[in-house]
């Protein structure tokens, strides 16, 4: 971990996105996909995940790196608790990137599963981040969104997980 951890770390921030989707697939194979921490980079855009140390579980430590062009931003999290088919919660704690995050799947009639992916971050840079983060907001609502759409077409395909 870059950062000091805290229990502050753990308090949700006021960077808040949330994003939905409905898989038609059962919620313990759309868990599994999830869970495959090293495949995320297959559904979110210019985003590559490692396990930098655990088995998955709790206690694993992810960074996933994002880059775009010259620039790329490190998201280091630690996996806090999982609850299959049901839950995974993790704790973001990099240096930009920190508080929980939250995917919950719940199963529904049909073999069909929702999705919810709640994260809220602690907004970097003070006043400058809250003053910015109305601005930011929506790309990221927007791009959580198609990631999950992504995501739900790959498992739906067999591709995942």
């Amino acid at each position: 971990m870059s950062g000091p951890e805290s229990v502050a770390d753990a308090v949700p921030g006021a960077g808040e996105v949330t994003a939905t989707v409905i898989v038609n697939a059962p919620a313990a194979r759309v868990f599994a996909a999830f869970t495959a921490w090293e495949r995320q980079g297959e559904w979110i855009p210019f985003t590559t995940v490692r396990v930098v140390r655990g088995d998955g579980g709790p206690g694993t430590v992810l960074e996933a790196t994002t880059a775009m062009g010259h620039a790329d931003q490190r998201d280091e999290m630690r996996v806090e608790r999982v609850d299959p088919p049901y839950e995974v919660r993790v704790l973001h704690c990099g240096r930009l990137l920190r508080g929980p995050g939250v995917l919950r799947c719940t199963p529904m009639g049909g073999e069909r599963t929702q999705v919810v992916w709640h994260e809220w971050f602690r907004l970097p840079l003070g006043l400058a981040g809250r003053i910015a983060w109305p601005l930011l907001w929506p790309g990221s609502k927007v791009s959580l969104t198609q990631a999950l759409k992504r995501f739900a077409r790959l498992v739906e395909a067999g591709v995942l997980p």
